[in-house]
Order: structure tokens, then sequence, then C-alpha cells
């Protein structure tokens, strides 16, 4: 069971991961992305359909080009017309709720999912992403913390004057780590239609996008601590999974409602209990004005 349990936390923690990881890069930035879930959906359904036309690893970036392009309307509406961005993350999301919807009606005549594709092959017994979940975070955390780029965009979300100051255009770098966040995300959902499933299903990718954002709050705006609380998460995920098929009888005497809400009640938990203890950038969410010094 022990076995089951770590394989199962293996192969549910490269969305999560990645979309947390993503979402650190636009707000170390200065831009808060609660879009994640639309531009994960996107991701998702955009690999899918393309694995059915092409090698599934293209398609995987096919996916992430499809939330990139969210993350730059959300960053163009955000930067350049200083639209709240909390408001536009959350348009994200619906219009990509309903689209996917549209899309599997219109497309592929289906209320639930597109056809099978072939998943991505296994690496000793997992997804190649899977892998890139443990090597990702770390060649981030080295970009944010020990490169000139790092630098300047985490001065970009705590003093932006002082950024431009340099000489440095803030808004290319604000503009930059959302669409990084957001090829991240479509990353995050690629992996669930091509990894995790071998389809695009209509629930995809039911709340992970949110839980990613918990997770990079949870790790305090950096990249590791984002994928370790993401690792977390996974893990409350791959536990329900496992309770559910190997005690059956358990079902006898919990809903299984209560055990499909385990994870998310696991993340209001986790954020309740760090309270107001955390690091935000000090100019997340604040529109650079390059008249103020």
């Amino acid at each position: 069971m022990i076995l089951a349990l770590l394989s199962s936390v293996l192969d549910a923690a490269p969305p999560l991961v990645f979309a947390a990881v993503g979402a650190v890069l636009s707000e170390r930035g200065g831009v808060v992305n609660v879009g994640v879930e639309g531009m994960m959906r996107a991701g998702a359904l955009a690999a899918a359909a393309a694995a059915l036309v092409m090698p599934t690893p293209l398609a995987v970036l096919v996916g992430m080009a499809a939330g990139a392009t969210l993350a730059a309307l959300h960053a163009w509406l955000s930067i350049r017309w200083r639209a709240d961005q909390v408001v536009s993350g959350m348009a994200i999301n619906l219009v990509m709720l309903a689209l996917g919807t549209f899309v599997l009606e219109a497309v592929f005549n289906s209320p639930s999912s597109t056809p099978s594709i072939t998943q991505l092959p296994l690496w000793l017994g997992h997804s190649p992403l899977t892998w890139l979940a443990f090597v990702l975070p770390l060649v981030v955390h080295f970009a944010v913390t020990r490169t000139a780029w790092g630098l300047r965009l985490r001065a970009a979300g705590d003093k932006p004057q002082a950024v431009a100051a340099m000489g440095v255009n803030v808004n290319a770098l604000r503009f930059g780590g959302v669409l990084l966040s957001g090829a991240l995300a479509g990353l995050g959902g690629a992996a669930l239609s091509c990894a995790t499933l071998d389809r695009f299903e209509h629930h995809m990718p039911s709340g992970l996008g949110f839980m990613a954002v918990a997770a990079m709050v949870f790790g305090r705006w950096t990249p590791l601590g984002a994928a370790g609380a993401a690792v977390f998460f996974a893990f409350g995920n791959a536990l329900r999974i496992s309770l559910a098929s190997s005690a059956p009888q358990l079902l006898e005497y919990v809903p299984q409602g209560v055990l499909l809400a385990m994870p998310y009640a696991l993340t209001l938990v986790v954020l309740s209990i760090q309270g107001a203890k955390h690091v935000a950038p000090t100019a997340l969410g604040q529109p650079y004005d390059a008249e103020l010094r």
C-alpha cells in the first residue's frame, strides 16, 4: 500500500508542481495570477486535441503554447491596460470553463471527453514529466536567485521604480514572468491529459489550478517552497485514491464525497494554519506607474 501510495504521488504531483512554480514566476514579478486554472484547462485541451494528429511529445508543447497564449492575454489586460488582475484571471477561468465544454460538443461530439490518445512513453515506470517535475523547481530556483534576470524579476515585484532607475523595462519583465507562468500552467494541464490520463475530460483540471495558487502561497512565493507544497497536496489526493482502492469497505462508513473533498480540505487547513505569516512581494497586484518615484 505504501509503495502504491508513493507511486500515486509521483503521478499526481507534476501538474501541481508545474502550475505552482509557474505562478511563482508571475507573482514574483508583481502580477497576480489566479487564472492558472483556466490556463491549465487550455493546456490540457490543446494537448489532447493536438495528440490526435501529431506525436504526443509535440502535443505537450502545443499545450504549453495554449497556456502561454492565455497568459499573454492576462498580461496585456493587467499590464498594458491596468485591469484588475484578480478579475482578469477569474475571467480567463470562466471563459475556459465554457470554451472547453463548447469544443467538446462542437468538435468531438461528446459532452464528456475527447477520444483516447497515445500517452507519453514511460521512463522508469513513470512519465518523463514526473522526472521533469523534480528538476524544474531547482532550475527555476537557480534562475530566480542566482541570475541577473531573476534579481530583476524579483525587484519588479518589490521595488519596480528601482528597476526602472537602472534602465530596465519593468513591464517587459512582468510580461515575461506572466508568459512563463502560463506556459508552465499549460504544461501542467498537458500532463493531466497526456500522462495522468489519455484524454481530456470536461472536468479538468478540477480545481488543481486553485490548489497550485495555494501551494505557491504556502511555499512563500519561492520555487522550491511551492513545489514542496504541491507535492504535499498531491499526497492528499493520492491518499484519497489509495484509501478508496485499498479499503473499499471504508465507503460503507465514509461518504464518497468526503474522500473527494479530502485534498481540498487539506489545502484549506494548511492555509488557515499558516495564517497571515506570508512574504508576498511588496508591489504584488499594483500596476507599475512610471511617473511614481
